[in-house]
């Protein structure tokens, strides 16, 4: 059980564990941040422009039992929003992930330069000197 407990420890304290952590936390502010920004800001704008009172109330009446609170609903309003809240924050991440992206990437190496030439020995330069003769007497 000691070890247990120990290995557990380990990976709990984890730098990526802990990293991971302090994202969770970032991300749920981030989440409170843009909700207030889609449903504050944005749908009233949404909303003048289409001349409705509140979105999130749209709905459409599937089946009509005569009492208002047995009546059932499709409540696409709220649907509509949370899909604009879902894209406003993938937009946002997207954009995060492409600018730590630029910040991480490694600048290009140049490219290698080509080795110069091995100078030839002796013996070789005396053997294209023999077959530039030889051709020569041809």
């Amino acid at each position: 059980m000691k070890s247990f407990l120990k290995e557990f420890k380990e990976f709990a304290l984890k730098g990526n564990v802990m990293d991971l952590a302090v994202g969770m936390m970032i991300g749920a502010a981030f989440g409170k941040i843009v909700s207030s920004l889609v449903n504050d800001i944005l749908m009233p704008l949404i909303s003048s422009i289409f001349k409705i009172n509140d979105f999130a109330t749209l709905q459409l009446l599937l089946v009509d039992k005569g009492d208002e609170a047995a009546n059932v609903y499709l409540k696409y309003g709220q649907f509509i929003q949370n899909i604009i809240d879902f894209l406003i924050i993938a937009l946002c991440i997207f954009m995060l992930v492409k600018t730590i992206n630029k910040l991480h990437k490694k600048p290009e190496e140049p490219a290698p330069e080509p080795e110069p030439e091995p100078e030839k020995s002796d013996e070789l330069k005396a053997l294209e000197e023999i077959v530039a003769l030889l051709k020569e007497k041809k």
